[in-house]
Order: C-alpha cells, then sequence, then structure tokens
C-alpha cells in the first residue's frame, strides 16, 4: 500500500520548512534536527523513578537512564537509540523509553554511547556492552529481583548495537539475554537491496542517507563484512535468544531487517515479526504524529509480557520458591 496520510503529510510539513535530507546536511545541523522533534514528541507516561547514572567506560562516563514504572517490574530492557549512530542521544529517546517501561512493566535502560564521527566502530558497541554487562551485575537495584530477566532492544542503527551485543553475549557465555527486540534494524551494509532502490521508500531515510551513516561510522568498507557491524553475516544464528522483529514497508531497511528475522527462523530461534503497511523508517518514535507508533509499541509490549510470562512459568516449575 501507499505511504500512510499521516507520514506524507508530516514529510510534507517538513519540506515546507525547507528540510534536507541527511546526507545534505553536517552533523552538527542534523542533530540540531532531529533534537527539534523532541516537542512533537512529547514527554511520555509518568515513572516511579527516573535516574541518570554514569558508568566509567576507561576514560569517559558513560550515561545511561534508568526509567523504572509503577509496580512491580517484571524485567529490565537494555535500550539502544536510533541515529546512524551519529545522532541523538537518550534526552531524544526519554518518551520511547519511558512509554516501553509504562507498556512493557520493565525497567529501562537507556544508553548513552559514544557518536561518530567523533567515535567511530566499535565504540558505540562497546558502551552497549559495558552497560548491558552493569545492569546484569545490578539487576536488584535496578529491579528488586537478582533474577530479573534481562531485555536488549533498539531501533535503526540501535537495532544494530542490539543484535550485536545479543551475538556476543551468546559468543561470550553471558550475560544471558531473555529476549531481543529489533526495530528495523540495520543488519547490514548492502545499499543496493531491492528496497534500498525503491523510489517510494525514499521518505525520512533514503538511499543516500545510510551511505552518509555508514560513512561516518565505519568508514573502512572491508571492515564492514565483519558480523559486529553487520550481524546478518554471522557463521551461525542458533542458540540466540526469541527476537521480536518490528520492519516498516517503506523503508530502506526493510528487507535487512526481514532477513535478519529470517536467518533467525532458519537456526531454530524463535521470532515474533511484523511488517507494518503503510510505514516509513522512524515511525516507531513518532508517537504524536503517527498512530501506527502506539499500534507496534503495543505489538512489543505483549511479544515482552508473553516471554516473561513464560520466563516466570518456568521459573515456578523449576523452583516454586524462587524469588523472582
Amino acid at each position: 500500500m501507499a505511504l500512510d496520510a499521516h507520514s506524507r503529510a508530516f514529510l510534507d510539513a517538513l519540506a515546507e520548512k525547507g528540510a534536507k535530507p541527511f546526507h545534505q546536511m553536517g552533523v552538527p545541523e542534523a542533530r540540531n534536527f532531529m533534537e527539534g522533534l523532541r516537542d512533537i514528541v512529547g514527554p511520555g507516561p509518568d515513572m516511579y523513578r527516573v535516574e541518570d547514572l554514569f558508568l566509567d567506560q576507561g576514560g569517559h562516563a558513560l550515561r545511561v537512564r534508568v526509567l523504572a514504572p509503577e509496580g512491580r517490574s517484571s524485567g529490565i530492557v537494555v535500550y539502544c537509540h536510533g541515529g546512524g549512530w551519529a545522532l541523538m542521544s537518550i534526552d531524544d529517546y526519554d518518551a520511547a523509553g519511558r512509554h516501553i517501561a509504562y507498556e512493557t512493566g520493565c525497567t529501562v535502560l537507556l544508553v548513552d554511547y559514544r557518536l561518530a564521527p567523533e567515535h567511530h566502530y566499535p565504540a558505540a558497541i562497546d558502551d552497549v556492552w559495558l552497560a548491558l554487562e552493569w545492569a546484569a551485575s545490578h539487576r536488584e537495584a535496578l529491579n528488586g529481583s537478582a533474577h530479573a530477566p534481562l531485555i536488549v532492544a533498539g531501533d535503526s542503527a540501535g537495532g544494530n548495537l542490539a543484535a550485536v551485543v545479543t551475538q556476543r553475549a551468546h559468543a561470550r557465555g553471558g550475560p544471558e539475554i531473555a529476549q531481543q527486540l529489533l526495530i528495523y534494524p540495520v543488519t547490514q551494509d548492502d545499499l543496493n537491496t531491492p528496497c534500498y532502490l525503491d523510489p517510494d521508500n525514499q521518505a525520512l531515510l533514503g538511499q543516500e542517507d545510510m551511505r552518509w551513516f555508514w560513512d561516518l561510522y565505519l568508514p573502512d568498507t572491508a571492515a564492514r563484512q565483519a558480523s559486529e557491524a553487520s550481524p546478518l553475516r554471522a557463521k551461525s544464528f542458533r542458540g540466540l535468544p526469541p527476537a521480536v522483529v518490528i520492519t516498516a514497508e517503506h523503508d530502506v531497511l526493510r528487507d535487512e531487517g526481514e532477513a535478519y528475522a529470517t536467518a533467525l527462523q532458519s537456526a531454530g530461534v524463535h521470532v515474533d515479526h511484523r511488517r507494518f503497511a503503510g510505514q516509513m523508517h522512524g515511525f516507531f518514535g513518532l508517537d504524536a504524529l503517527l498512530p501506527a507508533s502506539a499500534e507496534a509499541r503495543g505489538y512489543l509490549a505483549q511479544a515482552v509480557r508473553t516471554r516473561l510470562g513464560e520466563l516466570c512459568n518456568d521459573a515456578e516449575r523449576k523452583d516454586p520458591l524462587l524469588d523472582r
């Protein structure tokens, strides 16, 4: 189907204001443009606890934000924001994080990883990995239970980071990940898939924009073949945790996101995948403008609650007295 009317109206409004494609902006201009969307997105639900913490990452302080909903938390979601590895911050994702915390009943940990081009690959991965290990060792403080399930999540470039650290955790024998949530993730460096070449998909993110983002993040094109840059190129997907994969019909990243879902399924991994018809890249975070955003979050939250319910039932069967 065609791009939905709400998305088209949003793009038309940006065009009337003279907004340029990302690849025609400098990095500071692109960052300012994305920061300007905060007022449009809105504040998100109230939380029981909101706290910024700083983790020592070998010479710099990594900022993370704890968003804890009311009531007992069911798990911990380590969330990697989008922005092509070069734009945005946890301040831009505060509302999205609050919605996810409220709707899943999980504590959300937003990771303010270092951005390109000031910090090239693999700086962002190392930051997310630090946050994941920290969350694993501070479950009780974050969640109230030392047995809290860990979930890794992210959208776009953040989906890339989430997939990468999930693979790394499996390869290194931990931390154990209960579920991975991948929202239109970047999974490879091929910019010539049918979705990339389709003129109808050049919306908020286009082919040349992704070329620009890749060049900022990892200028060495040969190095992009590594699975920690392009997780779709991993040798094996067997044994990875269950996944939720959300893709958008009119998104240049649709093919690679769906290829990743297929690769996981072929390796025996349980995958909940849904392609949102009529939607473009970025729709998930534009709650105040695009009704499909809330629908996608509902789909995500239901999958998380189902997975946590399964884990809870498994724990009860193994040990009815286990403090969850």
